[in-house]
């Protein structure tokens, strides 16, 4: 019986607890998310993007709701394990908004789109992974589970694409206009 897995036996299945260990970690992940998000809306200038950032939030708060449910589907305790690529994550977001301080409204909001983003990325890794991990098991319920919220990662990282791009836009058309006063003061200065 060495090459399949045992589930009777006293050691966990190990994709079994491969899945409990990511569960903790995006368990974690999820729980600074809570608290980084409100300074994150509470920076951004756009109204789009403040709420954005609340919608998000309010999420979050369900993605932890879900998280707890899997666990107790899996009959395990709902333990966060320090996530450390999150920590990171969130000391970058926490960088953002300051140095956005020093930046134009519209800079400093795509340099916060650009920290979610990234978040984002690192959260469907790990429900993506997650999922898939359930999947293998056979563990139905917490698959639908973490499908759900793998789907409202992606719609808010694409969410966030669709924000930037007009605020890109916006930014582009002042740096053109700030260049063709630049042009137009040095041929005024030329001519003098």
């Amino acid at each position: 019986m060495s090459g399949t897995l045992n589930t009777e036996s006293n050691h966990m299945n190990p994709l079994k607890e491969l899945l409990v260990e990511e569960l903790r970690d995006l368990l974690h992940a999820e729980g600074q998310l809570v608290a980084a998000l409100p300074k994150m809306a509470e920076a951004a200038h756009h109204p789009k993007l403040k709420e954005a950032f609340l919608k998000h939030l309010k999420q979050t708060e369900g993605h932890v709701e879900r998280l707890k449910k899997a666990f107790e589907l899996l009959g395990e305790k709902a333990q966060p394990k320090p996530c450390k690529a999150m920590m990171g994550l969130v000391e970058e977001g926490k960088e953002t908004i300051e140095e956005g301080k020093e930046k134009t409204e519209i800079a400093a909001d795509l340099g916060l789109i650009a920290a979610a983003q990234k978040v984002e990325h690192y959260e469907i890794s790990g429900y993506g992974t997650a999922r898939s991990l359930a999947r293998q098991i056979g563990e139905r319920d917490v698959t639908t589970l973490l499908a759900h919220t793998l789907g409202e990662e992606e719609s808010a990282d694409s969410g966030l694409t669709k924000l930037s791009k007009p605020l890109m836009q916006q930014a582009s058309s002042a740096e053109a206009g700030a260049g063709s006063k630049t042009a137009r003061a040095r041929k005024q200065k030329a001519g003098a």
